[in-house]
């Protein structure tokens, strides 16, 4: 009884998840070219982001770490703002959003890119690695796909599948505990999977996006082997949503191999 009314909770995901594909980004050397289900609009998303990220640079500037170091302030900005001007080779579009870039002092080693084009990087990050502008060109470039590959989207739209497939099994009866079973086996064989496969295509786009606005592409595996020696242990791959590093290196050495023997038509 109980297989059956799996069965049909899993036909009913099927039927949820039956919906236009599209592909936010053209071709690219990296080949990434992934066709994604995207079930909420890009206006929800992006206005989301801007209400969010509004409330992040109030909070900063009150607080005085916004932008208040002004050499390295305008450093990432003159690094970031060639990184949007070759993002459109990759997406067209993007050449009208409403791109900004801002840093926040804090020992936070971390950088992002909201949907739609909002930019934070920390301060920690490029102080305590002792990035260069290569460096810095991957990290920004590496968020920055993250918003034109839309993965935000992507996986608010994959929660509302999952939301679905919740709300159905419910519906037949099926118990509580095999409920949450499910969804164990949703998080560990969908959720993270499905998050590694972003920040692949995030490393490679981005690295990619990178050499396309005039960044050396070696800067790559050796910045990841800077997060490496500063991450210490990292849980098994298969409970991340990052690859290895080991992998992410070895993938970034092919990748800028490849991308070194291309030539660059802007």
């Amino acid at each position: 009884m109980s297989y059956r009314k799996l069965c049909t909770v899993m036909l009913c995901a099927a039927a949820l998840a039956v919906t236009a594909c599209t592909h936010t980004t053209g071709s690219s050397i990296a080949g990434v070219n992934r066709s994604q289900m995207m079930l909420v609009s890009s206006n929800q998303m992006n206005a989301m982001a801007d209400e969010q990220y509004a409330a992040i640079i109030k909070k900063a500037k009150q607080q005085g770490k916004l932008n208040s170091d002004t050499a390295l302030t305008q450093r990432v900005k003159r690094i970031a703002n060639k990184l949007i001007a070759a993002a459109p080779q990759l997406r067209p579009d993007c050449k009208n959003w409403d791109w900004e870039v801002n840093v926040i002092t804090e020992d936070t080693l971390n950088a992002w890119c909201m949907p739609g084009g909002k930019i934070v990087v920390y301060s920690g990050i490029v102080k305590q690695l002792k990035l260069t502008d290569d460096e810095i060109a991957v990290i920004v470039g590496h968020e920055m796909c993250h918003a034109l590959r839309e993965h935000s989207r992507e996986q608010a739209s994959q929660q509302v599948v999952t939301q679905g497939i919740v709300t159905v099994a419910q519906l037949f009866g099926v118990s509580s505990g095999i409920t949450s079973l499910g969804k164990q086996a949703l998080q560990l064989g969908v959720t993270l999977p499905f998050s590694r496969e972003h920040e692949t295509e995030a490393d490679e786009l981005g690295l990619e996006l990178a050499w396309r606005a005039g960044f050396d592409p070696d800067a790559a595996p050796k910045l990841w082997q800077k997060m490496m020696d500063q991450s210490g242990s990292n849980p098994p791959e298969i409970l991340s949503t990052h690859p290895s590093d080991e992998r992410r290196i070895a993938n970034l050495q092919a990748l800028a191999m490849t991308l070194k023997s291309q030539k660059l038509n802007p």
